[in-house]
């Protein structure tokens, strides 16, 4: 059987990645996730690669690990699935741990007009513009890139719960706040973007497998939303945004098939991350030709058997019906997830490579 690809994202069957949450690299390996695990320039460099070499000595025989022996000027966490940084440039305060991601606190501000310039005057970016300076200081470049989140995602941090009041009692009002943060996150990418060529590893590693960087919009509150909420307010942005292609939506919330409809309205929806229990067969009845990278339950992953965790791949993947537009991932598992169930997900989706290569 001849399967299509898509033409910026090339043709690697199958591609599959994991992260582990904070909790796990700091019981198993003693990395703390303080202030300085993401603006030390030294430490930045040396616990990036003490990452890498850890995924290597478990899944390096899976691909994981590739940049073990290479102290990497990673302007962000690339490893992490956290999205803070744009909260705290817009007057968010943010807390750091030792064993957690960091913690966006709601600022309950007014719905008032977001103030571009002073984003980019704030002490959160001044801190990242620094960083930058030291570790091109010494390696004469940086790489990787930094979580930018989502207009909803950062709404809520900025508003609260109240958005939601907002969006049906004032909704021109909205329109215009979404405008500004998005204004925000554009002029954020551009930045991040030439100096990188990346924007989006730190949303999902999954899409360093792929040919061209994808710009992928973090919707994880629009499971708080209708599908008409979504096309009046937000829909409008991801079609704008997907003139840059490769575009992609990371949806990690459990009901990404209601959306499917809607979804379909976007001109170039190349990269759709969907979220465990989404409809897989609805989802691609209406996006026959996007990638789906499919996210597996960590918690569900801790509990399942050996036998479970196969049958489970092997129906979403097949599901999906196009091995050069699926990908499977497992994101945020924490230390009850143990080796043996990791080795079980990387295995079974090599059996299916090589399934798939005999039809």
């Amino acid at each position: 059987m001849t399967y299509k690809s898509n033409s910026l994202l090339g043709k690697e069957m199958l591609p599959v990645d994991i992260v582990l949450l904070p909790e796990w690299w700091n019981k198993n390996e003693g990395i703390t996730f303080d202030h300085d695990f993401f603006y030390h320039p030294l430490k930045r460099v040396e616990e990036e690669q003490h990452m890498e070499k850890v995924l290597y000595e478990r899944w390096g025989k899976f691909g994981m690990g590739q940049h073990k022996d290479q102290a990497r000027p990673e302007i962000g966490a690339v490893h992490l699935a956290a999205g803070y940084l744009l909260s705290e440039m817009m007057g968010c305060e943010v807390r750091y741990s030792e064993a957690h991601p960091p913690q966006v606190l709601a600022a309950h501000q007014e719905l008032t007009t977001i103030n571009i310039e002073q984003a980019f005057k704030s002490a959160a970016f001044q801190q990242v513009e620094h960083l930058i300076a030291s570790l091109k200081n010494k390696f004469g470049y940086v790489t990787g890139d930094i979580n930018w989140g989502g207009i909803l995602n950062i709404a809520m941090d900025l508003r609260g719960e109240d958005i939601f009041m907002d969006m049906m009692l004032t909704p021109d009002e909205v329109k215009d706040y979404f405008n500004g943060i998005a204004a925000v996150i554009e002029r954020f990418n551009s930045f991040m973007q030439a100096l990188t060529g990346s924007t989006s590893i730190s949303v999902n590693r999954g899409v360093r497998h792929l040919q061209q960087p994808v710009l992928l919009h973090s919707e994880c509150s629009h499971t708080m939303i209708s599908s008409e909420d979504y096309e009046e307010f937000l829909l409008p942005f991801d079609q704008k945004w997907s003139s840059k292609r490769p575009f992609g939506i990371h949806y990690c919330g459990p009901d990404p098939h209601r959306m499917a409809s809607s979804f379909a309205k976007i001109p170039h929806l190349d990269y759709l991350d969907l979220g465990w229990g989404g409809d897989v067969k609805i989802l691609r009845e209406h996006l026959p030709d996007t990638f789906f990278n499919i996210r597996l339950s960590p918690i569900e992953l801790a509990k399942q058997s050996h036998l479970e965790i196969r049958e489970t791949i092997s129906r979403l993947v097949h599901e999906s019906g196009n091995p050069y537009l699926t990908g499977v991932c497992c994101i945020n598992m924490d230390d009850s997830v143990s080796d043996d169930k990791i080795n079980v997900l990387f295995e079974t989706v090599e059996e299916l490579k090589k399934d798939y290569q005999i039809i």
